[in-house]
């Protein structure tokens, strides 16, 4: 399987787990219970709080059943703190993420890339969130090649990962110590 490949399956597979995970949501109206091929939401009470899984809140939402927590969402002002705190941290360390921060990420980017295509102003806003997040990135994976390369983990760096970021960490830690292995063992042909 090429990397690319590899790669995309296991952010589906990542975001098939967050769309499933259960998510407290706060009901915009009373609602009567609604029954969804064998699974049934609800009933919902106006301002009562409720744990339902992601993508049925998501599609609540659109009719304006219900309403995410503003602690739940990723938001420009988060995406700012997550972004200072990474670059303050010593080299070496990485600071922690909020739980699901990927996929909280893609769907924020993605959200404000749609308001971007129908108000062009928000095109501004797109491009610093996206110039934010990719910085994030950077700086979590210098470090995260840093340690692979060194092989000095500790495990206080390796919880702050992600477990996107675990993944890529693991398969760089094997490529490198593969490499080392063949440039120092590998036997050369007298001509």
């Amino acid at each position: 399987m090429n990397l690319r490949r590899e790669i995309s399956l296991i952010m589906k597979t990542i975001d098939f787990a967050y769309e499933n995970s259960l998510v407290k949501v706060i009901a915009n109206r009373n609602c009567p219970e609604i029954k969804l091929g064998g699974l049934v939401v609800g009933p919902f009470e106006e301002g009562n709080q409720y744990e339902v899984y992601y993508w049925v809140a998501r599609e609540l939402e659109k009719f304006g059943v219900i309403r995410f927590p503003n602690e739940l969402l990723l938001d420009a002002s988060k995406l700012y703190k997550i972004h200072w705190k990474e670059r303050i941290q010593p080299f070496g360390q990485v600071s922690e993420l909020p739980d699901n921060f990927y996929p909280q990420l893609r769907r924020y980017l993605l959200n404000l890339k749609k308001e971007a295509s129908k108000n062009p102003e928000k095109m501004i806003e797109y491009k610093k969130a996206r110039n934010i997040a990719l910085d994030i990135l950077t700086l979590r994976m210098k470090k995260l090649v840093t340690a692979a390369s060194a092989q000095t983990a500790t495990r206080d760096l390796l919880k702050n990962f992600t477990e996107e970021e675990r993944i890529l960490y693991e398969r760089i830690s094997s490529i490198i110590r593969r490499w080392k292995n063949e440039m120092l063992e590998h036997e050369v042909e007298e001509e």
